[in-house]
């Protein structure tokens, strides 16, 4: 007879209220992110940036994203308060930030709102995480991928709908549209955010498997940090997580621009392109994630589902790597990048999971913080480094190819550094590597 602990537990109609919401806010998320990518060839010429100038006003939103998380900042007010308020006032920052961005007059200012999007985004997944890492193994696996869904909705949302706001009102308009509009989430999560900790949530405490009820702040002293840094398998998600980020990031910043410049679409056939691109890692993240937990809740080891979906969906989108040799045969170029967005997307839909599982609920903010800080430098590399690319070999196609070698290395990286998917025993570490 089964183990009462090891019976699924359906999530309730709130759960999935709450989840439907996060999703939500992640959309919206990727939306106020990616909206400048569409707005990129507009501006070069109104303003007379050059391809390098736009690389740098389109990373500087991860300075702020990425260095606010690395330095433990976002992971440490969501470990310490009430994550679903973090998560509030991180929403309104960024929001806010988005519809100033329509009504400044220069490259400066430009800037310096983008700053201030990346640090009120910062607080987003570390949220998620401190959130997601109460529920039980096998809801996990769903709920981010609907989390990882809605990043590649919002772009694909963004491009769609961004692109008619952009062709009939301008540029000015996409962002303020954006960001005025977005502020109508902010009742609704107010009404419905779950409980913090301590706050009285039985529910919550009877569903955490037994096997994580270790990792609890009540059961055992607070894991650090310098812990954490000890773990091979910290490494190997932060390294696969910066490689898988590229791929994406790359997508995100660069393939409106490539579209429109060297393959001279319009701007609506751009928008519509991109949406599509994007649709289709939404959906190859959602029959994963679904897939996985499926195995899971039916008995296959976390460990065999979540590694090889995450591994070998890396290693799938290193189908970029011939890109660049395929020039001239258009169709040949959109099924490599069509199988490289569908094992991009299958990546994405564990990644997560796997890092919530390992880290445990006392740790998941800081650990996801500090990753997802990690990982967004690579906003920073990919737009810099393409538009370097860009000017100096007058083409993007090149690129694409090191976009599909850093994919590479991510694969390897969750293949061979991530060895085992389950909760860390912080008691046990000592002052040598652990291998996990």
């Amino acid at each position: 007879m089964p183990d009462a602990s090891s019976i699924p537990v359906k999530m309730t109609r709130r759960e999935w209220i709450v989840v439907a919401l996060l999703v939500a806010s992640v959309v919206i998320n990727y939306v106020d992110r990616s909206n400048l990518s569409l707005a990129v060839p507009t501006l070069e010429k109104q303003f007379g940036i050059s391809s390098l100038q736009a690389g740098e006003l389109l990373s500087a939103f991860f300075w702020t994203y990425a260095l606010v998380q690395v330095f433990g900042l976002a992971g440490w007010l969501a470990d310490r308060f009430h994550a679903g308020w973090v998560l509030f006032g991180g929403y309104l920052l960024w929001s806010l930030a988005t519809a100033f961005t329509g009504l400044t007059a220069g490259f400066v200012t430009f800037f310096a709102l983008r700053l201030a999007l990346g640090v009120g985004e910062s607080v987003a997944y570390p949220c998620y995480s401190r959130i997601f890492a109460a529920m039980p193994q096998e809801h996990r696996g769903r709920a981010n991928a609907l989390i990882d869904a809605g990043t590649k909705l919002g772009p694909a949302a963004g491009a769609f709908v961004g692109g008619l706001v952009l062709v009939h009102f301008g540029w000015r308009m996409l962002f303020v549209f954006f960001g005025l509009g977005a502020l109508i989430w902010l009742p609704f999560w107010y009404k419905v955010m779950p409980p913090g900790e301590g706050n009285g949530d039985k529910r919550q405490e009877v569903e955490k498997p037994a096997d994580e009820q270790r990792s609890e702040p009540g059961n055992a002293e607070s894991p650090s940090i310098a812990k954490m840094l000890r773990l091979q398998c910290a490494w190997g998600s932060f390294l696969g997580h910066f490689c898988g980020n590229y791929f994406y990031y790359f997508l995100l910043t660069w393939l409106p621009t490539y579209l429109v410049q060297e393959e001279h679409l319009s701007i609506g056939a751009m928008s519509r392109l991109t949406s599509a691109v994007f649709f289709l890692i939404a959906c190859s993240t959602l029959v994963a994630g679904f897939l996985s937990d499926r195995l899971i809740a039916g008995g296959a080891s976390p460990t065999i589902v979540r590694r090889s979906v995450t591994s070998g969906g890396l290693v799938l989108a290193s189908c970029l790597i011939p890109f660049s040799l395929v020039h001239g045969n258009p169709a040949l170029a959109l099924g490599l990048l069509a199988i490289a967005c569908t094992g991009q997307g299958a990546y994405a839909s564990n990644h997560w999971a796997i890092t919530q599982t390992l880290a445990g609920p006392v740790m998941a903010g800081r650990w996801s913080s500090l990753q997802n800080g990690i990982a967004n430098f690579s906003g920073i590399v990919a737009p810099w480094l393409t538009g370097l690319i860009v000017q100096t070999q007058g083409s993007a196609r090149l690129a694409f190819t090191v976009t599909g070698v850093v994919a590479l290395i991510g694969g390897l990286s969750w293949g061979l550094l991530v060895r085992r998917v389950e909760p860390v025993r912080w008691e046990e570490i000592g002052p040598k590597p652990l291998v996990a």
